[in-house]
């Protein structure tokens, strides 16, 4: 810690005698929205994600695996941006497309591979959930 009680700025890591910190799981994501029905609905009902509650004019929550995923409307002007890509894994990235589609997901391109990774492939198809964030799904595929 610095002398004003802030961050060490220095660059030199822990302040001695600091225990060892560091951050690993994500637990939360928050994904900017516009409009909170309409979000909820697609996450729920087009991508199948399991809603766990909704605070109507607020926020929806739902969980991915073990990470909750919170759609929210903007509290302010600096949080009214489009949220960070989510990566979705899936096995079937071929069967996860063509459901998605049929529930009315609009892909911006077919699935296709990243990168040759070694032992497998990584495979992804990206699409937009109605207000605009990025979104994607993702596969590696044994060689």
């Amino acid at each position: 810690m610095a002398r004003d009680g802030g961050p060490d700025t220095d660059g030199g890591g822990p302040a001695e005698g600091a225990e060892a910190f560091g951050l690993s799981r994500i637990r939360q994501i928050a994904q900017p929205v516009h409009d909170l029905e309409r979000a909820t609905g697609f996450y729920r009902d087009l991508l199948g994600l399991e809603l766990l509650f909704t605070v109507p004019g607020q926020f929806s929550f739902f969980d991915c695996d073990g990470t909750w995923l919170m759609v929210a409307l903007p509290e302010g002007e600096g949080q009214d941006h489009p949220g960070s890509v989510l990566y979705f894994e899936v096995e079937d990235l071929g069967g996860a497309y063509e459901i998605l589609r049929t529930r009315g997901v609009e892909f911006l391109e077919e699935p296709h591979r990243i990168a040759d990774m070694g032992s497998y492939e990584l495979w992804m198809a990206f699409f937009r959930d109605p207000d605009g964030n990025t979104l994607a799904l993702r596969s590696e595929v044994a060689k």
